[in-house]
């Protein structure tokens, strides 16, 4: 069964996370199969941008806890997209948690319902927002990203488009996107690679100078003791026991 549904129409290829039974969770399977679908959409002559979706009311719930992806797995999809030679825009009406926010900051643009919401959830469960901070401390406020990932707390699309994790926000997102799928049907795909390339360079700076380090931290707190404690509570439905 596959968690990764694939459309195309116009040149655009639209890759919808498809796996309602976690949430569209990035699970070891869900994160291969969307390395693989990215791939393949940049091989293709026919496909001038990608839309990266979902099925349901999530977009992504985060790392899946019961099956997840290596670290190195994870990273890996992240710097695919950001590398990919064609733009990635990220279409999303519904929530979006932890691991999600670092596919939303690893796509070139970001478009998102009205309806949706955002939380860095890591610091609940007892870890932290490692790996995903390679695409999204170059290119959102560090003043809210302190407060949001520090806290944990839940924000709209409003403020999410307001710090740099979105681009655009509507009550339509898909009349948000049309005219910048237009925008990018009419472009030069020569072009637009290069013009990727040049937005891309710092946050691919940050993979090479941070992401050993991101990793060596991810893996140390998801040891811990803490972590333990918070993901058995968040999977039991229950406070984990720091909170006061």
């Amino acid at each position: 069964m596959t968690s990764i549904r694939r459309t195309h129409a116009r040149a655009v290829a639209t890759l919808s996370l498809d796996s309602p039974a976690n949430r569209n969770a990035l699970s070891a399977a869900l994160v291969g199969e969307l390395a693989d679908a990215l791939t393949d959409a940049a091989k293709d002559s026919a496909v001038r941008a990608i839309v990266l979706t979902h099925t349901g009311n999530t977009f992504c719930a985060g790392a899946d806890l019961r099956d997840p992806p290596p670290a190195d797995a994870l990273t890996g999809l992240l710097r695919q997209i950001v590398e990919l030679p064609k733009p990635v825009v990220a279409r999303v009406t519904g929530h979006v948690r932890a691991g999600g926010l670092g596919l939303l900051g690893a796509c070139d643009i970001a478009a998102a319902s009205t309806e949706a919401d955002f939380a860095f959830t890591e610091v609940r469960i007892g870890v932290a927002p490692a790996m995903i901070s390679l695409p999204l401390l170059p290119r959102t406020d560090p003043r809210a990203l302190a407060r949001y990932y520090l806290t944990g707390e839940r924000f709209d699309a409003a403020e999410a488009a307001r710090i740099g994790l979105l681009t655009l926000a509507g009550d339509n997102v898909d009349a948000v996107l049309e005219p910048v799928l237009d925008g990018l049907r009419r472009s030069a795909p020569q072009a637009l690679a290069e013009t990727k390339a040049l937005l891309t360079a710092k946050v691919l700076e940050s993979f090479a100078r941070d992401a050993e380090a991101l990793a060596g931290l991810s893996a140390r707190l998801f040891a811990s003791a803490d972590a333990r404690a918070g993901m058995t509570a968040f999977l039991e439905r229950r406070d984990p026991p720091w909170v006061v």
